[in-house]
């Protein structure tokens, strides 16, 4: 049945004033490099559409995911740590396939829970790895427990000799749990940086658990985690973009426990300044 003008007319207008709704706040709007950004202020079952250039749409995955009025914006997303996330495949990521700077910074309530992923591009399937750039609250295994971790990758996989991926910075702060924190990771092509509430805390030289005895390392490796030295470069990889969990080798994994109010990301590696007017936007 074809659809009558007055519908057509109204269908439009329906689109006109979602559009109107997804405007960016003002700070991050000041930013040229701005990719997108969610609010998450969608209800329950339906996409999660972002503001900026182009709209990217994140749909609900295994299960969905509940809408609370709590949130710097006026409200967020709450993810339950157990199945669900949101997800984004690689055939629709644009402008958020980046291979030389980024920025993400995110708005959370987190609940604590470890290696929580937050936001990015950074799936670790069974062929090796898609991983690229990631934001995650909390990995314990390589110096980040409690804190905001920055993880980059060249080649999708791994970090030779070890098991797992280790090129990640952690923030010197701790993320509170339960309360409302504005986290960020930067890369400029040579470090990884983790910020808390826009804030820089720079970390010492430290020894990195879990890494003595692999070839190449018989003391262990030693370094900074913030910032962390990677001069490699973002792989372009072909990883789905994802919001509160991971593709890991053994199924989905990484979930995020507490509430997620917004999510922006950005093409350049933003300075402290920049980030500290970014999270005041979250009133």
């Amino acid at each position: 049945m074809k659809r009558t003008l007055s519908a057509i007319f109204a269908l439009a207008a329906l689109a006109l004033c979602a559009e109107e709704q997804k405007k960016l706040p003002d700070a991050l709007a000041a930013e040229e490099s701005i990719v997108c950004f969610w609010d998450f202020s969608e209800p329950r079952g339906a996409d999660r559409v972002s503001a900026g250039k182009t709209a990217f749409r994140l749909r609900e995955s295994a299960g969905e995911i509940a809408h609370s009025e709590d949130g710097p914006f006026g409200g967020s997303a709450v993810f339950d740590g157990k199945a669900n996330f949101l997800h984004m495949p690689n055939s629709e990521v644009g402008e958020l396939n980046l291979t030389g700077e980024v920025t993400v910074v995110a708005w959370i309530k987190w609940e604590g829970k470890p290696c929580s992923f937050v936001a990015g591009l950074w799936n670790e399937y069974s062929d090796g790895g898609k991983r690229q750039y990631g934001l995650f609250a909390s990995l314990p295994m390589y110096n980040g427990a409690d804190q905001v971790c920055g993880h980059i990758s060249k080649s999708g996989g791994p970090t030779p000799p070890f098991p797992f991926s280790i090129d990640y910075s952690a923030s010197g702060q701790k993320i509170p749990k339960g309360v409302w924190t504005c986290i960020a990771m930067t890369y400029d092509g040579r470090f990884i940086k983790s910020y808390v509430n826009g804030e820089f805390a720079e970390r010492p030289a430290e020894q990195i658990a879990h890494t003595k005895g692999f070839p190449g390392y018989p003391d262990g490796a030693r370094h900074s985690k913030n910032p962390y030295y990677y001069p490699h470069g973002m792989g372009d990889n072909g990883s789905d973009f994802t919001v509160g969990a991971v593709m890991l080798k053994g199924g989905t994994g990484n979930f995020f426990k507490g509430k997620i109010a917004g999510v922006a990301v950005f093409k350049k590696a933003l300075d402290e300044s920049a980030l500290r007017r970014i999270c005041k936007a979250g009133k």
